[in-house]
């Protein structure tokens, strides 16, 4: 069984010095952290398995720019919360960053204790988003495990149909209706039409199966 990736600080910085004294920092506050000297590590690392937690990235760097590591992690659909540090004062820059979906951007010099609090948002920004799409995906598993026909009844009962009513529009027996009905609550695992509903916007199950 495949081992679930730990989350950390993934921290990437051409300069050792640098790496150590920030590695150290959130080591000291009991943050897991890994270390990579160049963007081209860090994808690596991303090629060879799947990371949990945030990314802290220097803007200049060799051969690969924190920028332009961070275009790489878009391309890629990367979600983790990433964070720019800059001793540069370049508005633009930050701006730019931003807008492409980084998570905040740090102009050196900066407190440590800033720093780490705004990493420890970053982190539980990440576990959030990590619980949601757990859900989802295990709403949208128990939704795929529907036949057609209780498909058909769990979108009339999220509606909040009654039995009577959702027996005339698809030409079947009302007992044939509650019995998929107990079968779509077992199923999701739900007691109630308005959990129903809840499971198939967490499962985005709202359209047809197109069969």
């Amino acid at each position: 069984m495949t081992m679930a990736p730990e989350p950390a600080v993934h921290l990437v910085d051409d300069e050792a010095p640098v790496r150590d004294a920030l590695a150290f920092l959130f080591h000291a506050h009991g943050l897991a952290r890994r270390t990579y000297a160049s963007g081209p590590e860090l994808l690596a690392a991303l090629d060879a398995a799947p990371l949990r937690g945030c990314i802290v990235l220097d803007v200049r760097m060799e051969p690969m720019s924190g920028l332009q590591l961070h275009d790489a992690l878009v391309a890629r659909g990367v979600a983790l919360p990433v964070l720019f540090l800059s001793g540069h004062g370049d508005i633009p820059m930050a701006v730019d960053a931003l807008k492409k979906g980084a998570f905040d951007f740090i102009e050196k010099p900066f407190g440590d204790a800033a720093l780490v609090e705004r990493v420890q948002r970053a982190l539980r920004l990440e576990a959030s988003e990590q619980v949601a799409r757990s859900d989802g995906e295990r709403a949208a598993a128990r939704l795929a495990s529907l036949t057609e026909r209780e498909h058909e009844v769990m979108l009339r009962v999220a509606a909040g149909r009654l039995n009577k009513v959702i027996a005339d529009e698809l030409g079947i027996a009302v007992r044939t209706v509650e019995v998929h009905r107990a079968r779509v609550y077992a199923k999701l695992g739900v007691r109630s039409a308005a959990e129903v509903a809840t499971r198939l916007a967490q499962g985005g199950g709202d359209q047809g199966r197109g069969r």
